[in-house]
């Protein structure tokens, strides 16, 4: 059984061959899966990167691992592979997907309202 945040044995089965290429030389990676874990961990904690929990590894190695992933595309497979399984199973419709944004926060000066301190816009 997966803990808070981490991925089921399925779930993980569907993404691995995306996340966790085979490496047949160099130095060993830590564990793709454990890694993955972390960044979830923090993005669904809020948490910063160096309050990350020890068993999911240094947070520096997660941290890194996170940018190369969104950086390279690795990200955007993942989505388009869970996408596809949902779509698949009858579980997304989509012509009803959306992203909710009523949890970002916009600053005055968004809203028209001018920046803190000045004095042309109070």
């Amino acid at each position: 059984m997966a803990g808070r945040y981490e991925l089921s044995d399925r779930s993980w089965e569907m993404i691995e061959d995306i996340v966790s290429p085979s490496q047949p030389i160099g130095r060993p990676r830590r564990d793709d899966r454990q890694v993955l874990n972390g960044i979830f961990w923090i993005l669904c904690s809020g948490a910063k990167w160096r309050d990350l929990p020890e068993r999911y590894g240094p947070w520096k190695t997660v941290h890194d691992r996170f940018r190369q992933w969104r950086d390279d595309g690795t990200f955007e497979a993942v989505l388009d592979r869970l996408h596809l399984k949902l779509r698949e199973d009858g579980l997304m419709d989509l012509d009803t997907w959306m992203i909710d944004s009523t949890s970002i926060r916009a600053t005055r000066a968004a809203s028209g309202g001018g920046k803190k301190g000045d004095r042309e816009n109070p």
